[in-house]
């Protein structure tokens, strides 16, 4: 299939900013594919939408401050994205990592991030990849990184040096029961659940299971390629535990039905699938990319927020629910000036 299939017109300033002032706040359209018209409601009340004896499975990943700025010797100044940590030990940690500019780069050379904290470069580019080793004085790395580091957003959120948003940025892009440390950007379906919505979910019976898959720069890269087909997703760390899959297979036995909230459990679910509808536990990388054409084995329902034209993760959303009916609804979306992207409005589609 062609690029320009995945294609749709959102006017600008429609590009959510900032979160709801409540998380479960945000306005929800439910997209029922037995069904000809979206039904417009708010994410409180998705348990309307559920009912016993359904599995909504979360991504436990936390978000990492994972932007560093750093000073070069010549005093220069460059931007470090960590992405993921291949080595400790000895009071240093090795992070894989995107830095720019990369200009000046050399094996050796000592970027100062904050006092008594600094990156080495010991491996140069490579596909975009360059390789450090943090070093801190002042405890392990992994505590000056919270300390000096920030919060990645990605680029269509637009801060400002000083912006007095910080503070919030860092509650608000992060889900409620991130726990795992390792991605760099948030699962962000996952952004508008409560802890009080997710104990009333329960009381009416709905289950609750986790995975991990830690985001990386993969899930968002452009696709570029004219045909879908061609486009390739980098792989990303992935846990899922035996006693979410065994919550999976039960679900499925009495059936109930899979939610997935979000892309990033989607793709760890269906990566993981076995004959009828089950999955198989473990832990490693997952490159699965989904569009038009995959039987989807193991989930019956996803959470997800609205995304970006021609990208990977609109084109998963048309192969779950068709593209034709995605686009239909995203016009609607647009029409009733829901906001879009990250901090969003959000989409369940039965």
């Amino acid at each position: 299939m062609q690029l320009d299939a995945f294609d749709y017109t959102l006017p600008p300033g429609r590009v959510a900013q900032e979160p709801a002032a409540r998380r479960d706040a945000a306005r929800l359209m439910v997209l029922d594919r037995a069904r000809h018209a979206p039904e417009e409601t708010v994410f409180a009340a998705i348990g309307d939408h559920l009912g016993p004896g359904d599995l909504l499975v979360l991504n436990d990943t936390r978000v990492v401050p994972a932007r560093l700025l750093a000073a070069k010797p010549s005093g220069g100044r460059t931007e470090i994205l960590l992405l993921d940590r291949t080595g400790e030990g000895d009071g240093a940690a090795d992070w894989r990592c995107m830095v720019s500019p990369v200009r000046g780069l050399r094996p050796g050379l000592r970027l100062a991030i904050g006092p008594g904290f600094e990156a080495e470069v010991l491996v140069l580019p490579q596909d975009g990849r360059t390789l450090v080793r943090l070093r801190s004085e002042n405890g392990a790395p992994e505590a000056a990184i919270q300390r000096h580091g920030r919060l990645p957003l990605p680029p269509y959120i637009h801060r400002e040096p000083g912006d007095g948003r910080e503070s919030l940025d860092r509650e608000r892009y992060q889900t409620v029961y991130a726990r795992r440390e390792g991605a760099v950007a948030a699962p962000t379906a996952g952004l508008h659940f409560t802890r009080d919505l997710l104990e009333s979910l329960r009381a009416r019976g709905i289950d609750l299971a986790h995975l991990t898959l830690h985001v990386g720069p993969g899930t968002f890269q452009p696709v570029r390629a004219e045909r879908i087909e061609e486009h390739r997703i980098e792989p990303e760390r992935y846990r899922l535990p035996e006693e979410s899959a065994a919550a999976v297979d039960a679900c499925r036995a009495r059936g109930g039905r899979v939610v997935a909230v979000g892309t990033t459990v989607m793709r760890v679910l269906e990566g993981c699938a076995r004959e009828g509808g089950r999955v198989r536990p473990g832990a490693g990388w997952c490159d699965l990319y989904i569009t038009p054409g995959l039987r989807f084995q193991v989930v019956d329902a996803l959470v997800t927020n609205f995304h970006l034209p021609r990208s990977s993760l609109l084109i998963l959303v048309a192969a779950f629910a068709g593209r034709e009916r995605v686009l239909d609804t995203y016009r609607i979306a647009v029409d009733r000036q829901f906001r879009f992207y990250s901090y969003g409005d959000a989409m369940l589609i039965l």
